[in-house]
């Protein structure tokens, strides 16, 4: 009988020990791939504070507004659409608005990492019909 036990518990340790191997070879490998698709360097860092930041990846947020590429017209339908949709006087859901809401400002942010540094301001002072300026 304690032959047995043995036996069964010899065979549930290498069951686990194999899962557990197998689990963690796919955890490498998916994290390699993530590696790869952040980009690596300065820009990979800038993501990764960006996907902590918003609290989802930029995958994620294109998934939640419906959209395939970094559109800003067909992201701003979307985000527009989704959040009247969802609004909770119309009975919506309070929480799948504030999703669509952090997948726009999660993308907004990623337009702003890779816009181009505007022209410094003048010391002119604020002008008329410039509201960064004033």
């Amino acid at each position: 009988m304690a032959k047995y036990i043995a036996q069964i518990i010899v065979l549930g340790t290498q069951i686990v020990g194999r899962a557990f191997a197998r689990a963690l070879k796919q955890e490498i490998a998916a994290s390699q791939e993530a590696a790869k698709r952040a980009g690596g360097g300065q820009q990979g860092q800038n993501r990764v504070a960006a996907n902590l930041k918003a609290g989802m990846t930029l995958e994620e947020a294109q998934q939640i507004l419906n959209v395939t590429k970094l559109d800003p017209q067909e992201i701003q339908k979307s985000y527009e659409h989704l959040f009247m949709v969802n609004d909770k006087a119309k009975g919506g859901s309070f929480y799948l608005q504030s999703k669509v809401f952090r997948a726009k400002e999660r993308i907004d942010q990623e337009f702003k990492q890779n816009k181009p540094p505007e022209k410094p301001l003048d010391d002119a002072g604020p002008a008329e019909g410039h509201p960064e300026r004033k």
